[in-house]
């Protein structure tokens, strides 16, 4: 599939199929994260691929918005390095980006579990602790969020879009109507 068309597909799923991911499957899915771009081309973004069930179930109690996760085949806990880079939440966002489309490019459906909350410093600690004592992950990293894979138990409606008028611009910025 091209990337285009991976982009036209992408939606949140947050149903599952009981079935694994194939294991060449899921390398091909972490060379994407690996791939993905970072300011400076630092490694101030990492991730935990975790399939343990046990886990995941551990794990979709981070929010009260991850239940999904319990379904997911995997999950991709994606930290980033606030000391390595000023862009470490930029950069863990688009690694998490391309970890997405990959999976839509094999026919996987995949949903965004916020952990990071940059509006919310308790909310946020809150949640990055709960996962950090999880995954041992230390102090000194962000726990930006937690994305679900899995074979999709539906095909989802096509994606009802505003009209691109309401967020492009060109040249300058125009004012949008309400």
């Amino acid at each position: 599939m091209d990337v285009m068309s991976a982009i036209e597909q992408r939606r949140e799923i947050t149903s599952f199929k009981d079935q694994a991911i194939a294991p060449e499957t899921l390398e091909q899915l972490v060379r994407a994260m690996y791939l993905s771009p970072s300011g400076n081309n630092l490694p101030s973004r990492e991730w935990i691929v975790i399939t343990d069930r046990d886990m995941l179930n551990k794990l979709s109690s981070t929010t009260p918005y991850m239940k999904w996760l319990e379904q997911a085949a995997a999950g991709f806990v994606i930290v980033g390095d606030s000391a390595l880079s000023k862009y470490w939440l930029q950069d863990a966002t688009i690694a998490g980006s391309f970890l997405w489309l990959a999976a839509t490019s094999f026919k996987l459906g995949a949903a965004w579990g916020a952990v990071y909350h940059s509006e919310d410093t308790e909310e946020s600690k809150q949640r990055e602790s709960y996962v950090r004592e999880q995954l041992n992950i230390p102090e000194s990293l962000r726990v930006v969020a937690i994305i679900g894979v899995g074979h999709p138990a539906h095909e989802p409606a096509p994606k009802q879009m505003y009209p691109p008028q309401r967020v492009v611009s060109y040249e300058q910025y125009e004012m949008k109507e309400e």
